[in-house]
């Protein structure tokens, strides 16, 4: 697997030319940006037309369910919050990361915004830079093309109604993408300085730090297998320093949380509270088990799809980057003891997973029939998204 190798750093680039390169990037990405806008534009349309058939509030709904109370009540009030189960558990607010709360805080700080508004800001600009980010990577590996039908897939993910709503999904995976196309460019610092700021958002963040430390560590190998011993720290420093910073987010919230509550494992007793612990996969194979048959045997032919889909990646030969933060995303979906229904939302980050069937439907001979199979995919995507918000939740 091709693994982008280290090379002598440029010198300081005029910061005059920084405007209008970002402005060409832009321009570049502006078709990935429109197909992911008109994407989403669709599961909102959908959604909102549902939801006043319904007669319920669709803001309230993307703003104020589930995860999203518990960022509001942190951006509000700080931590502190603790609700008691009626079986006598506890739920902490300490189990959420505190970026999207302080980013909910300054916008509403700073706009006319509620804290409930803020979220929902954030969230669809977050989408948007993901998108881009999604679009660089598949660009950079497979052509625009192709980082134009990444972008698009990325938005019709199943379960990417979560995109438009307070949640962290979109900011964690915006950080992720441009922290590994930072790789892919050779700019370790950069990588590592975004994997701080994921590492503050989601738990989910050790995928990225895992992928970066593979990476550099096969860099290194290699490189001294090439160069020898001599030198070779100094011709990696750029890398390792990127790779050092890169934990120091999610670190720097684990310490907070032990300081707080008083113990150096206080963060993983905070999870646990919470039922999220790595079991292997056991939580997994016991809900399979006690399904009925055609659910369990439908369930299986579901992870049979991922897997397949991880094989093809690795067939694929995705950049070491890449496929290790991709595969790294599934595997902590699922070898953890969490519900059961919020599985296929901790893997929408894992945005690897769609390159292939990006480069095939990139591939397809017209942009006619490429954009009919992403608009059949974005109106099931849709459906599926305002039937589950205006249910009970995830099935």
């Amino acid at each position: 697997m091709p693994v982008q190798q280290t090379r002598p750093r440029p010198a300081a680039p005029d910061t005059r030319a920084a405007v209008p390169r970002a402005r060409a990037l832009l321009t570049a990405a502006a078709p990935a940006l429109g197909a992911y806008a008109a994407v989403r534009a669709v599961g909102l349309l959908v959604f909102q037309v549902w939801a006043s058939a319904a007669g319920k509030d669709a803001l309230h709904l993307l703003g104020g369910r589930w995860d999203s109370v518990w960022y509001q009540r942190i951006a509000a009030h700080g931590y502190g919050h603790t609700v008691t189960l009626p079986d006598g558990g506890v739920h902490p607010d300490l189990a959420f990361f505190p970026l999207l709360p302080a980013l909910e805080r300054g916008l509403a700080a700073v706009t006319p915004f509620t804290v409930r508004g803020a979220g929902i800001a954030v969230a669809w600009l977050a989408g948007l830079l993901a998108a881009w980010g999604i679009y660089a990577v598949g660009a950079r590996l497979h052509g625009r093309r192709t980082g134009v039908v990444l972008a698009a897939l990325w938005g019709a993910y199943p379960t990417a109604f979560v995109q438009s709503m307070a949640y962290t999904e979109t900011l964690f995976t915006a950080l992720a993408a441009w922290s590994l196309y930072a790789v892919l460019r050779d700019r370790w610092i950069t990588a590592g300085a975004l994997c701080v700021l994921a590492g503050l958002t989601r738990p989910s963040a050790a995928a990225l730090i895992a992928a970066l430390a593979l990476t550099a560590a096969t860099v290194l190998v290699r490189d001294r297998r090439a160069g020898g011993r001599r030198g070779l720290l100094r011709r990696n420093g750029r890398m390792l320093l990127g790779v050092c910073l890169a934990p120091l987010g999610w670190l720097a919230y684990v310490v907070f949380v032990a300081v707080r509550q008083g113990g150096p494992f206080a963060y993983f007793e905070v999870q646990a509270q919470w039922g999220n612990s790595i079991d292997g996969g056991r939580a997994l194979a016991g809900f399979i088990a006690g399904l009925p048959l055609p659910a369990a045997l439908g369930l299986c032919a579901a992870l049979g799809l991922l897997g397949w889909l991880v094989f093809l990646c690795v067939r694929q030969r995705q950049p070491l980057p890449v496929l290790a933060y991709g595969i790294a995303i599934v595997v902590v979906s699922l070898i953890g003891s969490g519900y059961f229904g919020s599985r296929p939302r901790l893997m929408m980050p894992a945005f690897p997973l769609l390159l292939p069937p990006a480069v095939a439907l990139a591939g397809l001979r017209t942009t006619v029939r490429t954009g009919a199979v992403l608009a059949a995919l974005a109106v099931g995507s849709a459906a599926y998204g305002a039937w589950t918000l205006l249910g009970p939740g995830p099935p």
